[in-house]
């Protein structure tokens, strides 16, 4: 009888030990991340560094030829159009002052007046301009309002009057300048003229020649600070409305084509606690060459960006500060998508792996809009399905596949139950890997 309880005994130690090593073998299945399948806004955008610069900015360059006082401005100096003095000038030996120096000033007089008339022949057509936009921004508001018209149409209406209102105070400055030259052209004219004829070297300093402030601004760059003998055309200052700044983003030519007036611009990392809001104003149509810090020549194209925040929300913001620029090319509200770490090439299309139970499934997808970060499904997977995270070459159709982070909270939850010290007091904290965590 003892015999064969032995034999019994020893019979289920084999078969046990058979079970463990059939068990052993039998594939387990492949730990992978999971992500849900849903329906959310997709943003496409190029991003690119840019800087910020002044709208309009004035050079103001001598007139005339003579020694320049030292000039006592600096940058960041307050002006007053018309009211602040920027320099004054001596003039120059008379002996200098021949009929050829009289004839250059006459010819820039001539000059100043003809860029007077061009300047002013520009402001009325950008005036005309203006009223039109302004008056089809109007109609289309009312269309609108009756529903005979899109929101795009009115946005591109709208867009059109911002772009007239722009180019009519570009040109309205542009009059401005050309006014303070032909006044500055026609007082070095004189001058000259009354140092020709006074030779006495006491009496400069009563016909020192005054250079006021041409606009209302701030100084940006002093060019010529300590007193010199200078000839016409010097520059002395810069000068410009800090408050009036644009942004000057530099992007690859192959992503300028991709970008449209009025595209939606979030300027990040400016040194403020949010992004800034502007919207693009003009790509310009020439590109140029540059060379990347990888040493590769890059054809490079210059996207100008208007703000939309007040000037309130960038006070710190100067002329030549550098932003990052995040560029919306394209956008959808509502759509289905899924992470980009999910999408692998098979064959001639995109495809990823699925949960079909307790394995994976090969599925094909069809794509819209991509951002590197997500994609936008078109057709192949549907709201609530769970797909792989960056598959490998082990996952493939059929294998037995489960979650990371459902094993990880199993695990905690055990764990958690066999010590109570690690319970929190309240019995609410999750631990890590618990369904109340973020999914990747």
């Amino acid at each position: 009888m003892g015999k064969w309880i032995r034999r019994i005994v020893w019979l289920i130690i084999l078969g046990g030990v058979a079970g463990l090593i059939v068990w052993a073998m039998l594939p387990k299945p492949v730990q992978v991340d999971l992500a849900t399948v849903g329906r959310g806004p997709i943003q496409v955008a190029v991003q690119a560094d840019g800087k910020t610069r002044v709208k309009e900015r004035y050079i103001v360059s001598l007139p005339l030829a003579g020694q320049v006082m030292r000039i006592e401005l600096k940058p960041g100096d307050t002006v007053e159009a018309s009211t602040t003095l920027l320099a004054q000038v001596e003039p120059a030996d008379p002996a200098l002052l021949d009929e050829r120096s009289q004839r250059q000033a006459e010819a820039r007089v001539k000059g100043a007046e003809a860029a007077q008339q061009q300047a002013k022949a520009q402001l009325g057509r950008a005036q005309v301009a203006f009223e039109n936009a302004r008056a089809e921004f109007l109609r289309a508001q009312r269309l609108l309002d009756s529903r005979s018209i899109s929101t795009e149409e009115v946005d591109a209406r709208e867009l059109r009057q911002r772009l007239a209102a722009e180019e009519l105070r570009a040109a309205q400055f542009a009059v401005q300048i050309a006014d303070f030259e032909l006044e500055q052209a026609k007082a070095a004219l004189l001058q000259s003229q009354q140092s020709t004829l006074n030779a006495s070297p006491g009496d400069w300093t009563v016909h020192r020649f005054r250079i006021p402030s041409p606009i209302t601004g701030v100084v940006l760059r002093v060019f010529q600070e300590s007193s010199a003998v200078l000839t016409p055309g010097a520059r002395l200052l810069e000068l410009g409305d800090p408050t009036r700044l644009e942004c000057e983003i530099n992007v690859l030519s192959t992503e300028a084509v991709r970008i449209r007036p009025g595209a939606k611009v979030y300027l990040e990392h400016w040194g403020g606690p949010k992004p800034l809001l502007g919207s693009v104003r003009t790509v310009e149509p020439a590109a140029f060459t540059k060379v990347s810090a990888l040493g590769v020549e890059e054809q490079r194209v210059n996207v100008i960006v208007d703000f939309i925040d007040p000037w309130e929300k960038r006070q710190a913001l100067g002329d030549g500060y550098r932003v990052e620029a995040r560029i919306i090319v394209a956008e959808a509200e509502d759509v289905l998508k899924v992470p980009a770490a999910a999408l692998f090439r098979d064959r001639d299309s995109w495809a990823v792996f699925i949960l079909a139970g307790e394995s994976a499934e090969l599925r094909h997808v069809q794509l819209g809009l991509n951002n590197g970060l997500e994609a936008e499904v078109l057709g192949g997977l549907e709201k609530g399905e769970r797909v792989v995270l960056h598959p490998g070459d082990k996952i493939h159709a059929g294998l037995a596949i489960v979650d990371r982070q459902t094993l990880s909270s199993q695990s905690g939850s055990s764990q958690a139950g066999s010590s109570p010290t690690r319970s929190s007091p309240t019995g609410s904290r999750p631990t890590h890997g618990s369904p109340s965590s973020s999914s990747p």
